[in-house]
């Protein structure tokens, strides 16, 4: 019978080590040729609720699924359908709200890995909502920072955030007053907002940033402006194909020459090595982070193989009459 996680059993088993583990997996996996992806589509009913769904086959793990979601008046539920790829029997029903925002956070840490420099120490973070929490808590397990700084609109929920993530990371986190102010002389640059309009500025970067575009997957939004694109020496992607359909930073800073698409890697190849991350200290990078299904299926597979052996969660009687 297929296991049911609830949320909570997720959080008892996924770790932020875990998620960064499972999250390269999905990528040294999908570079390799072992595991395959599908982008996002959305269905939508006007006014009322959009149904998000996506899908991923990990041949090397032995699992397959997809990731679906509602959207209602701005609240989300998750859950991950998780199927057995050698006999097609559903292994669990996951619930995956959590899972999602780890995984995502831990697609900005194997990318700060990949693609910020070596001596990289300081971060700015525009956001403080849930994603900017994991995406901070990556960040800090591949790269050993030094200072953080925060800018959120609300200052005070910027000063609760700054608060917060300091005791939780054991690195200083400092409010800023802008987001200029907080990007100036950053080694690593995260976007976490869900703003329509650019939050970050191309003038504001430096020779040697690393910028991780996380917020935007609509195309009708961005976070970083087209000059910021435009100064970044290396882009790189999650999914090349899902950007060309809901990535607002790369489709209007390309409009009327879509020949620079080209110029886009798969983010999957540089993490299975076929090309560099960078290449000098003094490049700029951008990694454009979409989200996509490998990175659910593959952190999924684990967590139902970890609460196996733990024995979380519940089986759902589900198809007991088959022969």
């Amino acid at each position: 019978m297929p296991l049911l996680l609830t949320e909570a059993d997720v959080r008892a088993i996924l770790t932020m080590p875990l998620a960064l583990e499972t999250v390269e997996t999905s990528f040294r996996r999908l570079g390799d040729g072992a595991a395959t992806s599908h982008p996002r589509r959305r269905l939508l009913i006007p006014g009322k609720t959009i149904l998000n769904y996506m899908a991923a086959a990990d041949s090397a793990g032995g699992y397959l699924g997809l990731k679906i979601y509602s959207i209602t008046r701005g609240k989300a539920r998750f859950v991950v359908p998780l199927f057995r790829a050698e006999t097609g029997e559903m292994a669990a029903l996951i619930e995956a709200d959590y899972l999602g925002q780890m995984r995502t956070g831990a697609a900005s840490g194997v990318a700060a890995k990949v693609m910020a420099r070596a001596d990289a120490r300081t971060v700015a973070i525009i956001g403080t909502g849930l994603q900017a929490r994991t995406q901070l808590e990556a960040v800090a397990h591949a790269r050993k920072l030094e200072r953080i700084r925060a800018f959120g609109r609300d200052a005070q929920r910027r000063e609760k955030f700054a608060k917060e993530m300091t005791e939780r990371l054991g690195v200083s986190v400092m409010p800023a007053s802008s987001a200029e102010e907080a990007v100036r002389g950053a080694d690593i640059v995260i976007t976490s907002t869900t703003s329509k309009t650019p939050v970050v500025e191309g003038r504001w970067i430096e020779p040697g940033m690393h910028i991780s575009a996380i917020g935007s997957n609509f195309a009708e939004k961005r976070e970083i402006d087209t000059e910021a694109v435009r100064r970044s020496d290396v882009i790189a992607a999650d999914s090349v194909e899902q950007s060309k359909i809901e990535s607002g930073d790369l489709i209007q800073a390309f409009a009327g020459d879509e020949s620079r698409w080209a110029t886009v890697r798969e983010f999957a190849e540089a993490v299975a090595g076929k090309v560099p991350g960078r290449t000098s200290p003094e490049q700029v990078t951008l990694f454009k982070s979409n989200g996509i299904a490998i990175e659910d299926i593959v952190t999924a597979g684990k967590v139902y193989e970890l609460a196996q052996q733990r024995g979380i969660g519940r089986d759902i009687p589900m198809w007991q009459g088959e022969v």
